[in-house]
């Protein structure tokens, strides 16, 4: 436990044998519960995992069809929340989250300051060497694009896949409806808004050594854009939605004017 919360940790992984072990050797021995989604690998990910690591909090969990890295990451969610915990945080199993961070991103949220804390890496000193060019000008432009979809206005990362939230908030989501793949942190943000929950951001250390990118040109400048596109629709069509039914539903309960006479 941590904070006196529940915390548990979803680690979604293909094809990181290589990895996997270190990633989730590396989590804090505070974290009640590690579930790690094999996204159908085709390398032994899960094999490996067994081979090297022998943490009892452990839970694995494997898709037979790749689904992408937001499905695993909601498959995790779902399983997180059925053990019980109060916090669950997503660290990829690629090593690139560094776990001495972990208690930094927990903090606003034990704080009851954020309902879903953001790792920021953009906003680390020394940011732009420690990314690769192409990365982190991508990630300022695809995050300022978020920042116009969202409705999240100080939002620095939104690729940023460190985060921490509250079960409380993913019971006011409709996790089968966030997109599965590359495109799943914006979405989630879009999400996020719509269920009113409260945003942080937290300074992160960005990583990048041994990890192979599964994020193509193709998915960085075309299907990204589009996820952003469709969850800004959604997102204001289900606002003002909310906002009808609750003016509506003031309407039924205002007081009769009294009758004078």
């Amino acid at each position: 436990m941590f904070g006196r919360k529940k915390i548990a940790v979803v680690v979604p992984a293909h094809n990181e044998a290589r990895l996997i072990a270190q990633a989730v050797e590396q989590i804090p021995k505070f974290v009640d519960l590690i579930i790690v989604v094999d996204d159908a690998s085709e390398d032994g990910t899960l094999a490996a995992l067994d081979a090297e690591t022998a943490r009892p909090e452990i839970v694995a969990v494997r898709h037979e069809v790749n689904q992408g890295v937001g499905a695993a990451i909601v498959t995790g969610y779902k399983k997180a929340v059925l053990f019980g915990a109060q916090i669950v945080v997503v660290m990829a199993g690629d090593a690139q989250m560094d776990p001495d961070d972990l208690p930094f991103l927990l903090d606003p949220v034990i704080k009851k300051e954020c309902d879903y804390a953001k790792g920021d890496r953009l906003s680390w000193p020394g940011a732009f060497r420690a990314m690769p060019f192409t990365r982190y000008v991508g990630n300022h432009v695809l995050s300022k694009l978020t920042r116009l979809t969202s409705g999240f206005e100080d939002i620095r990362d939104s690729q940023c896949g460190y985060t921490a939230v509250t079960a409380d908030l993913l019971s006011r989501i409709d996790l089968d409806s966030l997109y599965a793949r590359y495109g799943f942190p914006n979405d989630m943000l879009a999400k996020v808004h719509a269920a009113q929950g409260r945003v942080s951001n937290v300074t992160v250390r960005p990583i990048y050594g041994q990890e192979v990118s599964g994020i193509s040109f193709h998915t960085a400048f075309f299907s990204v854009p589009r996820v952003l596109f469709n969850s800004f629709v959604w997102r204001i069509r289900t606002e003002r939605q909310t906002a009808r039914r609750l003016a509506a539903a003031q309407m039924d309960i205002a007081p009769l004017n009294p009758i004078d006479g």
